[in-house]
């Protein structure tokens, strides 16, 4: 980066900071370590202080050579191959060019590691951001594997899972997995919520089932709009990883294969069961995900909060903020942007004129000094680093004459509950002395 670039930076942050920012999330904006900051701010003036080897590598290899990498890697014949092949094959045909990390080196520099094809690589972008608002509105769909009795078969559980209230809306259990068993269960839960065309959102990986002929059949003719997950990406469907992992981790799941299909059917429909009615998501306000499909969950947490003010109304003293936060979750989000992006949309430096601050010698003055803290001895294990010699442990100096011993304190005085309360009308903390 070059002087002018830093200086820029600088000044952003700083007029950031005037404007009531921190600077560690004005650096998060810029994609710039704060120690980067500080070290700029010590020396703006001075540019990249690396100056690199003294004198060139006698036996590198010449532009020629490698331009001569660069044109066999891209050829038809070596394009799709890595450095380890390329180096082979060339030998088999008598030439050397280079050793394999001489080849990784001029294909890096070449920004060319990835992709040496004339056309355009593939480009996985993100799926797109979902809001759920109601039951039935986004629903997300899975498969995962259950143990059979025949080492290597399994029973395919199929689970389709409302996220806005968690509940499991349909499931079956196929010896076989395939898309046609996909489209039938999908159709049949359609039509037992009273799904109309265009109102829900069916989301899932990119398996074969999901992406079969017959699945997108289905789905087009119940108007049910899909949404894939990128390849190999398991973040992207997260309440069917999650739900899994609840099914997987009961108590009650067999330790070891189910008998017969039969037996797991019985087990999940327990299981569904269970998780529908009776337990509590710590996810929807500990409500159970049957009472907030069917629209109860707004009466049963209006009790509880009366039940809290109530207990707060008998004990006041045990209440130091409102009580506990029982508010229905109005919206659930499926792939959300991630929080850098939020706070780069977020984030706008003020030009105009900050308003001055007012001084903080009212706080100077409210802390008591460290002489007048009462075991102001530092305690075991307070120490950041181990001592090593007796200067730095302050033998020999009495006491309140040891400056590491001062540091330290001071340091843990800011930090403690000796430290005043701070409103909007005081600095920030980091803007204190």
């Amino acid at each position: 980066m070059s002087v002018a670039d830093r200086q820029s930076c600088i000044e952003m942050v700083e007029q950031a900071k005037a404007s009531g920012a921190r600077r560690r999330a004005s650096c998060e904006v810029l994609e710039v370590s704060l120690r980067t900051l500080e070290r700029w701010e010590k020396a703006p003036q001075k540019g990249d202080q690396r100056r690199g080897p003294a004198t060139g590598c006698a036996h590198a290899l010449s532009e020629e050579e490698k331009q001569a990498i660069v044109k066999v890697s891209s050829g038809p014949e070596y394009r799709d191959l890595s450095p380890w092949q390329i180096v082979a094959r060339l030998a088999d045909t008598g030439r050397y060019l280079g050793s394999e990390s001489s080849f990784y080196r001029v294909l890096k520099q070449n920004d060319l590691l990835t992709h040496r094809h004339n056309s355009k690589p593939r480009v996985h972008h993100r799926p797109k951001d979902l809001t759920a608002r109601n039951p039935n509105e986004v629903w997300s769909w899975d498969i995962t594997y259950l143990s059979s009795p025949i080492r290597g078969a399994y029973y395919y559980l199929y689970l389709v899972e409302d996220i806005f209230s968690r509940m499991i809306v349909g499931w079956s259990i196929e010896e076989v997995e395939s898309a046609d068993h996909a489209g039938q269960l999908i159709d049949r839960i359609c039509q037992e919520q009273g799904i109309a065309k265009g109102q829900l959102t069916l989301h899932s990986d990119n398996g074969g089932p999901m992406t079969g002929a017959t699945m997108v059949a289905t789905l087009e003719r119940l108007g049910v709009i899909p949404s894939l997950s990128r390849p190999a990406v398991s973040d992207d469907n997260p309440y069917s990883e999650s739900l899994f992992k609840t099914l997987k981790y009961r108590p009650s799941y067999p330790d070891r294969a189910f008998s017969s299909i039969d037996q797991a059917r019985q087990w999940v429909s327990r299981f569904v069961r269970w998780y529908n009615t009776e337990h509590l998501h710590s996810a929807i306000r500990f409500v159970t995900p049957s009472s907030r499909h069917l629209g109860k969950d707004p009466a049963i947490l209006a009790k509880r909060v009366t039940v809290y003010e109530k207990a707060k109304r008998l004990n006041p003293q045990r209440w130091s903020g409102p009580t506990r936060n029982w508010s229905p979750i109005t919206e659930v989000f499926l792939n959300p942007k991630n929080h850098k992006s939020e706070i780069q949309a977020e984030f706008t430096i003020d030009m105009t004129t900050p308003t001055p601050r007012p001084k903080v010698s009212a706080i100077r003055e409210t802390v008591k000094p460290i002489s007048e803290i009462s075991g102001g001895r530092p305690k075991n294990g307070l120490h950041r680093s181990p001592i090593t010699n007796a200067s730095d442990s302050g033998e020999g100096t009495g006491r309140g004459e040891n400056p590491r011993r001062d540091d330290l304190l001071q340091s843990l005085h800011r930090s403690s509950k000796l430290r005043p309360k701070m409103n909007s009308d005081y600095l920030p903390s980091e803007n204190l002395p």
